[in-house]
């Protein structure tokens, strides 16, 4: 449902300084190759001094219809609506309604830990409360309608990860009852407190909270490319996510949304410093986000076959948003060539050649992989010539070869290098690297 985000890797790479106009066609090129290699569909924004520079839609909202995506088009936007609901919690905070001090136990004393765990602690995920999506059975009732009720029996009935303020695990449940409370010292919906305090102020119309997607309405549907086709994906229902992740909006919208925030026209400055206030590079509903000499702010997001960024650079006055709605590639890669664009850097155009595997070959490395110290298992299997993988809990993802025993996901920058011989898989992401062992 909604994914952990990737943070931008600070970089050393030496890039060449070229026009600002070349730089833009450029970006046009690269983000129109992907399209074209069936790598992503969605829609992009850049801003320059707080103003739009940039904008960029590609494929379908509707695949079926031939629906083609434009600028208005909403998509869900996943974990990005976490900073729609800090900023919401900072904001009852202003309105003397809530403490960052204030104990979940006032609201939900049956929760583990709950006269420990403050609002503060639910903000920046460290308040121990087990993450629900992690779990195999979320996939059994996340296209279901679900209650305050039954959600908060699902969350209540695991164990705490860790003691209260120990360390940062990330985890949608925080955000689920952090939506619910919110409801409850306003007495109001939190789909009027979306529209009431941070929709109607910056003159949002394109940003609300999401239901059953209507692509008559101009909303996008997710889909995964698979044998040449758009295969539909499931459709989680917005019951669930409440505040970590049921906002619907546009790039466009969205840096509406960072630029208002950071100018003060949500909440006070002060406030949008305590936001700031980084451990362990999460704030409250804020990452921090490393690049080069700068460092700026945001999030990402992912519903569904929904992905999502939002970054800040306060010191450029820069910010980079984009949706997609189909994605077989990395969005950190995405990211960096969007910044790179706005400073005029060169870079390297990707090549999108395939290697061929054959049927007998991938079936060999096909089982369930483990590995000491990684939490989730890894199963292996080939769907219709290609190499599939699915972690514990989460969904399919395609597996691009790049030889006979390496292949890629490059839409989560994962790499596994199979050695049958050892009955083992070398796998890295990012700085992480683990051995699996076919079990």
């Amino acid at each position: 449902m909604l994914k952990k985000m990737f943070f931008i890797a600070a970089t050393s790479v030496s890039c060449l300084v070229f026009s600002q106009n070349a730089s833009k066609q450029k970006l046009m090129d690269y983000l129109d190759s992907l399209s074209v290699h069936h790598k992503l569909m969605g829609s992009f924004a850049i801003a320059e001094n707080d103003r739009p520079a940039f904008l960029k839609t590609t494929g379908f909202s509707d695949a079926a219809k031939q629906q083609k995506a434009n600028i208005n088009t909403q998509y869900r936007i996943g974990s990005i609506s976490k900073i729609f609901t800090a900023v919401l919690i900072m904001k009852a905070v202003e309105d003397k309604k809530l403490s960052l001090s204030t104990k979940l136990s006032l609201f939900y004393p049956e929760i583990e830990y709950a006269d420990k765990i403050t609002i503060g602690n639910l903000l920046q995920h460290r308040s121990g409360i087990h993450n629900l999506t992690n779990e195999e059975e979320y996939w059994t009732y996340n296209t279901k309608p679900q209650t305050e009720e039954s959600l908060l029996s699902i969350i209540k009935k695991y164990k705490s990860d860790f003691s209260p303020g120990t360390k940062y695990v990330y985890s949608n449940s925080n955000y689920i009852i952090l939506g619910f409370i919110l409801e409850k010292v306003y007495e109001k919906s939190y789909i009027r407190l979306i529209k009431d305090k941070i929709a109607r102020p910056l003159k949002l119309t394109l940003t609300e909270v999401g239901g059953k997607i209507d692509p008559s309405k101009n909303q996008a549907l997710s889909y995964q490319y698979t044998n040449g086709n758009y295969q539909l994906s499931q459709e989680t229902d917005m019951s669930i996510p409440v505040g970590a992740g049921n906002i619907i909006s546009t790039p466009t919208e969205l840096i509406k949304l960072i630029i208002g925030l950071e100018n003060g026209k949500l909440i006070s400055k002060n406030s949008l410093e305590q936001m700031k206030g980084f451990v362990d590079n999460y704030g409250y509903g804020i990452a921090k986000v490393p690049f080069e000499q700068y460092s700026g702010y945001g999030h990402t997001g992912g519903i569904d076959n929904f992905r999502s960024v939002l970054y800040y650079f306060p010191e450029l006055k820069v910010a980079v948003s984009f949706v997609t709605n189909q994605s077989d590639y990395d969005n950190n890669d995405i990211s960096i060539k969007m910044i790179q664009t706005v400073l005029g850097k060169d870079f390297k155009m990707p090549n999108f050649k395939e290697i061929s595997v054959s049927e007998e070959l991938l079936k060999k490395y096909e089982g369930l992989y483990k590995a000491e110290g990684f939490p989730l298992d890894i199963k292996i299997f080939s769907e219709n010539g290609k190499l599939m993988g699915q972690a514990t809990g989460q969904g399919k993802f395609p597996l691009q070869a790049v030889s006979e025993n390496e292949f890629k996901f490059e839409m989560a920058g994962i790499k596994m290098k199979f050695n049958t011989a050892k009955a083992t898989m070398d796998f890295s992401q990012g700085a992480n690297n683990f051995t699996f062992k076919k079990q």
